[in-house]
């Protein structure tokens, strides 16, 4: 067979270091034993997966995708997020003990987590921010 030069593969792949990636991809699979999809005619790896490009045997997105997907170190997996917790009835404070007492002289516990948004916003308003200084 005719030898296969890289103008035969450029109007398949743009660019041709892309296409330099994919063919070096495609003749490590082969020499790991994955079949091939055209006659090998005593042909080294890379110049089959050149051929394979050429002829369109293979698609170059799907060569691009595993690409891809071998050189990744983490795959992210969507794994469902835990059910949300029902709130207790009963107000919390860091270590669930009681820590103020109101005017009547009952003791209160401390809750933390039960903040109404009006709350936070007006905390927020009250907050007075830093002098400048030359420091920063």
């Amino acid at each position: 067979m005719a030898r296969v030069t890289v103008e035969d593969c450029v109007d398949k792949v743009d660019n041709r270091f892309e296409l330099v990636l994919l063919a070096s991809h495609r003749a490590r699979q082969i020499s790991q034993g994955q079949p091939i999809t055209v006659d090998r005619d005593n042909d080294k790896n890379p110049v089959v997966a050149l051929r394979e490009i050429a002829d369109e045997t293979l698609s170059p997105g799907d060569l691009k995708e595993d690409l891809i997907h071998s050189l990744q170190k983490h795959v992210e997996v969507d794994e469902p997020e835990p059910a949300p917790q029902q709130a207790t009835t009963e107000p919390r404070g860091i270590t669930g003990q009681v820590a103020s007492t109101n005017a009547d002289g009952e003791e209160e516990p401390i809750s933390f987590d039960r903040m109404s948004e009006e709350e936070l916003l007006s905390g927020i308003e009250g907050l007075v921010p830093p002098e400048k200084t030359d420091d920063y």
